[in-house]
């Protein structure tokens, strides 16, 4: 991946900064940059410039980040949604579109949620999965 030097919030391309200790997130990724072949780049974020993601560690052990010139544009489901979105392939830039849509993007994001909450359990998980305990 290539790091503008002059753009010190984020890449210079879009990148879904996913975590590279998780199995699940591994496999996930792998998978849907075999059969989605999506444009935006996906690098765990482990292998990201340390100014560029330490503003965001705690999101990052949480959910995907989509990094972009400006910093992180969007989330989770929503990031997800335009990781797929970028695909040449008409049935995963359509289910990309369908994550990022007013009337779904609520649900997506708690589906998200309960997914990347029990990423440990999913197949491909491991205990490296398992998600830090919040304070509060």
């Amino acid at each position: 991946m290539r790091i503008a030097p002059s753009a010190p919030d984020g890449p210079d391309a879009p990148t879904l900064g996913f975590d590279g200790d998780c199995g699940f997130c591994q496999a996930t990724i792998a998978r849907l940059q075999r059969h989605a072949r999506p444009r935006i780049q996906a690098t765990p974020w482990q292998a990201l410039p340390d100014h560029i993601t330490r503003p965001h560690r705690e999101r990052l052990d949480r959910e995907v980040l989509l990094f972009e010139e400006t910093g992180v544009t969007s989330s989770g489901a929503q990031a997800l949604g335009a990781y797929l979105a970028s695909s040449p392939r008409l049935r995963y830039q359509a289910a990309g579109r369908l994550l990022r849509m007013p009337v779904i993007k609520q649900t997506a994001r708690l589906v998200y949620r309960q997914v990347a909450t029990h990423r440990h359990r999913m197949p491909g998980g491991t205990a490296a999965c398992v998600l830090p305990r919040t304070h509060g």
